[in-house]
């Protein structure tokens, strides 16, 4: 997952999901945020972040802010990548050679299931499974967290994926961690225990939930191993 070109910014503040004002090269610039999640614990304020350059001449905003490093107090800083387009750009490379699937696996990007998109399905010689990405950014103590704010559209994913592997489907959650140098990932029960609940009946359920981190630069992001999920 390669961007074309990146310049390094001062985060100053974020007016909404949307946006937010970084200073570039001693100006102030108004960019476009490529996540609308919260990532308060990310966007502090004199942060420096990585923005995208874009080549269309037509927009308003001419950069998007695809990353930050996070300074820890008593840990290395982080470098994370917040582009909530970028795990299933990663997943699509990664998915043939993952070792998931049978080599000659037939995969399409966003597959209608039910009242569900989910994001890949996958075709084998004899079963279809239906994959869906979490792109995850939030970090505590050298622990991924996910989510990081409410979500219901989540529940009901998992929900149908357990759905899908009753009906001999089968039946992945990938949370692809946005970043590297963490021990494992938990679900996030103080801010969404139902998510939580479900994710846990789901893997009762033989729903596979796995996690992966990645190599991430300012200018690109790569899968590299599998990490821990501790439910």
């Amino acid at each position: 997952m390669q961007y074309k070109e990146v310049v390094k910014g001062r985060f100053l503040s974020r007016p909404n999901r949307f946006i937010a004002k970084v200073e570039v090269n001693g100006k102030e610039e108004t960019v476009h945020v490529k996540n609308t999640g919260r990532c308060k614990e990310l966007l502090t304020p004199h942060c420096t972040v990585y923005l995208s350059v874009s080549d269309n001449p037509n927009r308003k905003t001419r950069y998007d802010l695809i990353a930050a490093l996070k300074e820890r107090d008593s840990l290395s800083p982080l470098l994370i990548n917040l582009d909530s387009q970028s795990p299933n750009e990663a997943v699509a490379q990664w998915l043939p050679q993952s070792g998931l699937f049978e080599e000659d696996a037939v995969i399409k990007r966003e597959a209608t299931y039910k009242n569900s998109r989910f994001d890949f399905m996958i075709t084998e010689s004899d079963r279809t499974s239906y994959l869906e990405v979490k792109g995850v950014t939030q970090e505590r103590d050298g622990v991924m967290l996910f989510p990081d704010a409410p979500t219901e559209r989540g529940v009901r994913h998992i929900r149908e994926l357990m759905d899908a592997k009753e009906a001999d489907c089968g039946a992945y959650i990938l949370f692809v961690v946005q970043t590297n140098g963490v021990s494992h990932l938990i679900p996030n029960d103080e801010i969404h225990r139902e998510f939580g609940d479900a994710l846990r009946d789901a893997e009762k359920a033989g729903v596979k939930i796995i996690a992966v981190d990645t190599d991430v630069t300012p200018d690109s992001m790569v899968i590299r191993d599998f990490l821990p999920v501790k439910l």
